[in-house]
């Protein structure tokens, strides 16, 4: 027969997280399959009622050594193992004493969620699943004769088939049960080992794996003719992953991508000191401004570039109110992405159906640590995040004018905001609001050409009599090769700049500056950005 039907006659179940076992269990019983179980997962199923045999009766052995002894037994695994139609595997199955295990119930310790609580080494290795990972492995490597579930969303699958097909399984689903099981203890033990390398301070182990769960399959990636889903990883960070969908359609590849861009860039500025608002199209701040309210924020954020914030993702530092969420309805956005909304800002929001509105639940930290990870053809880069803050940044003063206390202000502002921009990076802030952005150009020079020229073009909209470069302070991703880019921020009006420093031309650059009266502070602190 095709579908290679396997009849269940015996499971092991062996879970942490017992949403719908006892439910599932007793309708394996009811297709008269006999239930072996462990532990709390054996107490739960008999305080249901349930006739379940406990493992120990099974292997002739008992648990031991707090529970890490308990089916690390031949008699667990050669019942997992055996291949049914093979003689030889029969005979010995016979010889000694082994029982066919033809279902596997496993989900296991729960070590991701005990990391993300911040306890201790040794409660962390206690959470470390041996049995569980073991087992799966071994009924996902004979899934041709058993079948594996590591998902309580799995549990109708196989009941669904036993109904259909007799007590039975299909190929097919056990194959697809499978697939699942090996994905899971691979993206256990990526958890594990990716933290016993932060443990151990170790930013290059010879081996290196990630995982994560799905969160949503998407309609496609970056262009429709892409495929995507969108993963979570077990990293504790408030954000696009972490954030509550209040309404909306679904969010999309870029959707995703922009907004994580957008809420990481707001969490530069913290909430306890200024209302802030982040404005992001295609993953680059096309406005950001602090204000004495978040609608003031956003008003000022907006007026960086209107044309560009058309369709763009929202995304602010503190609870979002009506004032604010009234103001961002007024044209066509994406996305907002907040730490919190408060009722009257969700009704407004949900007048506009297809707007989708995330509440993340608090900011990410910007100087917490982390790991970032991109693919390469046949590779992956992975680096720490960038967690340098300008407030820790011991400023350099290279000028013969230092800056005003003003331009101070202005100048780590837009160091900020020049975090997040890709490179080449130039941005021109005036008063904690970014007047011009230029992003990921070839040469420095021309990010700051099209950043001057953006802020002239909002002023012609905004029928100002000059651009708002004029008295302005601008910084810069890394350092200026040449004097030619400082020259361009010169002409279009800044009086300050603020840059990482250490080219070879930084001597060439100082004297540019001086010669214009221009006070300039080094960082000693590179963001490129890509």
């Amino acid at each position: 027969m095709t579908d290679r039907l396997r009849k269940i006659s015996r499971a092991l179940l062996s879970v942490s997280d017992k949403a719908g076992l006892v439910e599932f269990a007793r309708a394996l019983a009811g297709h008269g399959v006999e239930l072996v179980s462990t532990g709390g997962t054996r107490k739960a199923l008999a305080d249901a009622g349930l006739a379940v045999r406990e493992v120990s009766e099974l292997t002739g052995f008992p648990e031991m050594m707090d529970g890490r002894l308990k089916t690390l037994h031949p008699k667990v695994h050669g019942g997992l193992l055996a291949i049914r139609d093979k003689d030889d595997h029969a005979a010995a199955m016979r010889a000694h004493g082994i029982p066919p295990i033809d279902l596997l119930v496993v989900n296991l310790y729960p070590f991701e969620a005990t990391v993300a609580c911040n306890t201790d080494f040794d409660r962390c290795i206690e959470n470390i699943d041996i049995g569980g990972p073991a087992m799966i492995r071994a009924a996902a490597k004979n899934h041709a004769d058993v079948a594996v579930v590591v998902d309580p969303d799995d549990y109708a699958l196989v009941l669904a088939e036993l109904a259909e097909h007799g007590g039975a399984t299909t190929l097919a689903l056990r194959q697809k049960l499978a697939a699942k099981a090996y994905a899971r203890t691979g993206a256990y033990d990526a958890a594990i080992s990716n933290w016993f390398a932060q443990q151990l301070s170790d930013p290059a182990p010879k081996y290196r794996a990630f995982g994560g769960t799905l969160a949503q399959s998407l309609r496609y990636g970056e262009n429709p003719h892409q495929s995507a889903a969108f993963y979570r990883t077990p990293e504790a960070r408030p954000g696009v992953a972490s954030a509550r969908q209040v309404q909306g359609k679904q969010l999309s590849y870029n959707n995703i991508n922009d907004t994580d861009a957008a809420y990481e860039c707001v969490a530069e500025f913290d909430a306890a000191r200024t209302a802030a608002c982040v404005i992001v199209k295609h993953a680059n701040p096309c406005g950001v401004a602090e204000g004495a309210s978040l609608v003031d924020a956003y008003r000022r954020a907006l007026a960086c570039d209107p044309v560009s914030a058309f369709g763009g993702i929202v995304a602010v530092n503190r609870r979002l109110d009506a004032d604010a969420a009234r103001a961002i309805t007024e044209i066509f956005t994406e996305v907002i992405i907040a730490p919190e909304a408060s009722e009257d800002a969700i009704a407004i929001v949900g007048a506009k159906k297809n707007l989708r509105l995330l509440v993340a639940g608090g900011l990410p930290d910007p100087r917490a640590g982390g790991v970032l990870v991109k693919s390469v053809a046949g590779g992956l880069l992975v680096q720490s995040r960038d967690n340098a803050v300008v407030d820790d940044m011991a400023l350099e003063v290279v000028t013969r004018r230092p800056p005003t206390n003003a331009e101070r202000a202005d100048l780590a502002f837009a160091f900020r905001v020049a975090k997040h921009v890709k490179s080449n990076t130039i941005v021109y802030a005036k008063d904690r609001a970014t007047v011009g952005i230029g992003a990921g150009q070839m040469s420095r020079v021309d990010a700051a050409r099209i950043a001057a020229r953006k802020a002239e073009d909002a002023a012609k909209a905004a029928g100002a009599p000059d651009p708002a470069t004029k008295g302005s302070v601008v910084a810069s991703d890394a350092f200026f090769p040449f004097a030619d880019g400082l020259l361009v921020a010169v002409e279009a009006g800044a009086t300050a700049v603020i840059q990482p420093g250490g080219s070879v031309r930084d001597d060439e650059v100082i004297k540019a500056a001086d010669d214009h009266g221009i006070a300039m502070v080094f960082t000693g602190t590179r963001h490129f950005r890509h």
